[in-house]
């Protein structure tokens, strides 16, 4: 890959030249924690534990690259949660979590262009389906925390397609959904901003960094740094 340029303040490109057409592409996949969203969905619920700073520390050793096993990561920071009620994730997602910038503008875009939307996510289900009806989203996929009698066991709950959604899960549900649509994983946005990303991003034919860990975005063919999500119309226009 060439040397990334950039196209504008904040915003790098390498290994193409701008401007491409968004109605060329046929889906698009956002990670959901601090890609679609400000915050990580699982360090905040731990706040209630508090286990915050624990939580937070083994989130961002995994999100640079450092824990190899992003499975194990999450199982032991889900351990962590243990007890938390159903109530606390409630509130998480009704006063802690907020679109990113320009969440909203570029779903929009991306579904006036004809593009589905998938969102991809190692958080929890809890959140991605209230995101999904809320942005009326195509698909959603990710982890299912356990609950009894209204608090988190600190287990997850497997599903029929995997145990836990990882970056090899990640990607496979990419190439999947791809498979569905009748379309080339070239025709394939993928948008992320840590390492558990970057499977799904080298799988497809745009790879979009948000505000992303250094290995994150030295690989990615778009590098948004500032500003919002929706920056990425200023090189594949609609």
């Amino acid at each position: 890959m060439s040397s990334p340029i950039e196209f504008a303040p904040g915003l790098t490109v390498q290994g193409f030249t701008p401007p491409l057409r968004l109605r060329d592409f046929k889906l698009i996949a956002f990670d959901m924690d601090s890609t679609l969203i400000n915050i990580e969905c699982v360090d905040e619920i731990a706040d209630a534990a508090g286990r915050k700073a624990e939580v937070a520390a083994i989130t961002e050793a995994a999100m640079r690259g450092e824990i190899t096993d992003y499975k194990d990561s999450l199982r032991q920071r889900v351990a962590l949660l243990k007890g938390v009620s159903v109530e606390h994730l409630e509130q998480v997602y009704r006063h802690r979590l907020q679109l990113n910038p320009g969440a909203a503008e570029l779903v929009l875009a991306c579904k006036a262009a004809g593009l589905k939307v998938l969102l991809v996510s190692g958080g929890f289900t809890f959140f991605t389906n209230r995101l999904r009806d809320r942005l009326a989203l195509d698909f959603a996929r990710s982890n299912q925390l356990e609950i009894v009698d209204g608090l988190l066991t600190g287990r997850m709950v497997d599903q029929n397609w995997g145990d836990i959604c990882d970056g090899a899960q990640k990607r496979a549900t990419v190439l999947q959904t791809c498979d569905l649509l009748g379309i080339s994983p070239q025709q394939a946005i993928a948008m992320g901003d840590g390492a558990n990303d970057l499977e799904m991003m080298g799988a497809v034919g745009l790879s979009v960094a948000y505000r992303a860990k250094p290995k994150v975005r030295a690989q990615a063919q778009v590098a948004i740094d500032m500003g919002g999500l929706d920056r990425l119309l200023e090189v594949v226009q609609p």
